[in-house]
């Protein structure tokens, strides 16, 4: 057997979501050879693999597309939030146009990268042998690729089918009239609840933490519903606001207004749905407790009068919250709290009789009640942000594994490189404005961005860009400035990275807004990326 093949490109990206799609297209375009890493079976990322019922985008349409006309010019969707099937079939639209799939290897797990510093190469492995060679890494893994399944003693033993909502069954599963558990109430538990509980025998949530939903006012739409005159313009400004959406934060303060103002205000945001009550509201909600307070008053105020039973209003919108409103991810509701009215509805407060175990049957709590199960759901979010990346071994100078280099705390340039690990980009990742961030908007400005800094090592003749150690000290420290503004870091959650046991503490994303961060990578990209070692 002689070695393995060793195949040669200009850039290697990892992932074949939108960041991934828009990437190859840039770098097609500008004249790179280039190919696509995928463990999935087609385009889609995360809407490749998460199935699960109920799964949709919390983004209205068109701000959740690709901006390029030639893409929506001749598309058209059903609903304001669409599901999980129509951005497939979006998807294949946008193949169809940009025929992206002949630079793509399907079923295929990228598990090493090591830097050769001799040629300044990545030498990338893969799942069946493979290996690929390349002056440019590119990692667009996404922010939710890692699942997050806790160590619940006896889990293995469970008899029925049992999964994470990420992995849920690609031919579906049968839940009617099943007994069926769901462990967490996040953005895919939520979803998932309310879309089997009309058609199970017994649903069991099992709540850790109350997820503050806020309506959705999914809405179906007709060609009318959809003015492409608007597109242009609605495409330009979503660069312009803080989260890549149509809609800034209200510089007022919530403290400053009169009750009635501010009510009205709220009812305004409330009634348009979305994400606004989150990311349009007054800009102090997320930094002030006393606004804070205010804005979950009002969401309380609203959401109790739909759930009867008062004992399960308490474990769901309590009088006291356990945390600040808005510093967990906003999760997007149709008919929640409508569930917990069902007779064939339980809702356990995890925090007080925590899940003991797990036997073939089912689940024993503390307290030793025994829930009799056929189905198990854990909807028990990601290692959200770094996991992606830390999954696959990635040695950069000296053999240093970016896990090592990480293992205490994240260092990058703008959320986009780091140091000791040259010629290696990452979109929608760490330090970056990522889950603050509509995905399409994010994953178009970092990727043009990416690509604009290997035209410059072209142009210029540059083989090796490696961020400086001190522009990753001023970053950490500017972002971690930003977020500790805020209220987040009083609150454990995927934003912090304090979900996942044993993760460092500390402000996963850039507070500051998209047009300041893309502002900031292009002053580096103009400076001729001052201060980093260039050769």
């Amino acid at each position: 057997m002689g070695s393995v093949e060793q195949q040669q490109y200009d850039a290697i990206v990892v992932g074949a979501g939108f960041g991934g799609c828009h990437v190859l297209r840039t770098l097609r375009e500008r004249g790179y050879k280039s190919i696509v890493l995928d463990n999935a079976a087609d385009i889609g990322g995360v809407w490749y693999w998460n199935r699960y019922p109920g799964a949709r985008v919390d983004s209205k349409v068109p701000l959740y597309e690709f901006s390029d006309k030639d893409l929506w010019g001749d598309w058209s969707w059903s609903v304001k939030y669409p599901g999980q099937n129509e951005i497939q079939e979006y998807f294949q639209h946008v193949e169809s146009k940009l025929h992206l799939k002949k630079d793509i290897r399907f079923n295929t797990t990228v598990t090493t990268a090591n830097f050769d510093d001799i040629n300044n190469q990545w030498h990338v492995h893969t799942n069946d042998g493979s290996v690929f060679v390349s002056r440019f890494f590119i990692l667009c893994t996404g922010s939710f690729s890692e699942p997050y399944i806790p160590k619940f003693e006896g889990l293995d033993t469970f008899a029925g089918p049992k999964f994470h909502t990420s992995a849920w069954p690609h031919g579906g599963i049968d839940y009617k009239n099943k007994r069926v558990a769901v462990v967490g109430n996040a953005s895919s538990g939520l979803q998932t609840i309310q879309e089997i509980a009309p058609d199970v025998s017994h649903l069991t949530v099992f709540q850790r933490s109350p997820t503050f939903a806020i309506p959705m006012r999914q809405t179906k739409l007709n060609s009318k519903d959809q003015d492409k005159s608007k597109y242009p313009q609605i495409f330009e400004s979503r660069k312009n606001n803080f989260a890549g959406i149509d809609r800034q934060f209200n510089p007022q303060s919530a403290l400053e207004v009169s009750d009635e103002e501010r009510t009205k205000f709220f009812e305004e945001l409330w009634e348009q749905g979305g994400l606004l009550f989150w990311l349009a509201t007054y800009q102090d909600v997320i930094m002030n407790k006393e606004a804070n307070k205010y804005a979950y008053a009002f969401w309380r105020s609203k959401v109790l009068p739909r759930i009867k039973k008062p004992e399960v209003a308490e474990i769901l919108a309590p009088e006291v919250p356990p945390y600040f409103f808005g510093t967990k991810r906003a999760t997007l509701e149709q008919r929640y709290y409508e569930v917990y009215n069902q007779d064939n509805v339980v809702l356990i407060n995890t925090r007080e009789n925590a899940i003991k175990y797990v036997v073939p049957q089912g689940i024993i709590r503390e307290d030793n009640t025994f829930h009799e199960l056929d189905i198990l759901v854990l909807a028990t979010g990601f290692d959200s942000v770094t996991g992606g990346l830390l999954a696959i071994d990635i040695k950069g100078l000296k053999g240093q594994t970016l896990r090592e280099k990480w293992a205490h705390g994240t260092w990058t340039s703008l959320g986009v490189m780091t140091s000791g690990f040259p010629n290696m980009f990452f979109t929608y990742g760490p330090q970056g404005p990522t889950t603050f961030c509509n995905g399409p908007t994010c994953a178009e400005l970092q990727g043009e961005w990416v690509v604009s800094s290997m035209d410059f090592m072209r142009e210029k003749g540059h083989t090796f860009l490696n961020p400086d150690v001190g522009s990753e000290k001023a970053w950490r420290e500017h972002v971690n400035m930003i977020g500790n503004m805020s209220l987040l870091p009083l609150t454990e959650s995927e934003y912090m990275g304090t979900n996942i046991p044993g993760k460092t503490k500390e402000m996963l994303n850039y507070l500051g807004g998209l047009p300041s961060y893309v502002q900031k990578c292009n002053d580096l990209l103009a400076s001729g990326f001052e201060g980093f070692d260039i050769k």
